[in-house]
């Protein structure tokens, strides 16, 4: 058993799991799925009436989520320090390729350490994708009313129109920071 989970999964056998996740937190919580507001919660519980955007009953709305992110970082620190083994992350040649005709260099983890790293937040690129980055997306998830999972499992399983839009607006986000922001960041 712990072969099986400890490799990757294919996508048809996690993204139906994923898939019932939606019916099964909205049939016992009546709850979406999704993590975004969880940072509000959180600043909530921590700055209680400092502003009155967080001037609300965080345990009556927020207690649960702030519950589901813990079980992410533990689940996902599981993952990293008892399943993963090690092993190197394996990326496909095509993607190799094209990272390195935009100047990556290390593949050694999840994430380009040239941009995303403690170094790299010294370096103009580095203040670029991690600050600015993390302020549009987070600034970005509570004007759309939602992060990227909320929107795209819960908001497409209930056809949402508003979620569709808001992850149109995701992926075509996406491209134009891969072809005309990335090349010029690295």
């Amino acid at each position: 058993m712990l072969e099986f989970i400890s490799r990757p999964w294919p996508w048809y056998v996690a993204g139906p799991i994923i898939g019932l996740m939606v019916p099964a937190l909205l049939y016992t919580a009546g709850k979406p799925l999704g993590v975004s507001s969880a940072l509000r919660h959180a600043c909530a519980a921590v700055l209680p009436g400092k502003a009155e955007y967080f001037k609300y009953d965080w345990k009556k709305q927020g207690g649960w989520n702030l519950i589901f992110v813990f079980g992410i970082f533990v689940g996902g620190a599981i993952a990293s320090l008892v399943l993963h083994g090690g092993e190197a992350i394996s990326i496909s040649a095509a993607t190799w390729s094209d990272l390195s005709a935009l100047g990556m260099t290390d593949f050694s983890g999840f994430m380009p350490s040239q941009l995303l790293s403690w170094s790299a937040l010294g370096t103009l690129p580095g203040f670029i994708c991690i600050v600015v980055g993390g302020f549009l997306v987070g600034f970005g998830a509570r004007y759309a009313g939602g992060c990227t999972s909320g929107h795209a499992i819960s908001g497409l399983a209930n056809l949402q129109l508003p979620s569709l839009i808001a992850v149109i607006g995701f992926f075509v986000g996406g491209m134009l920071t891969t072809y005309f922001v990335l090349p010029y960041l690295i």
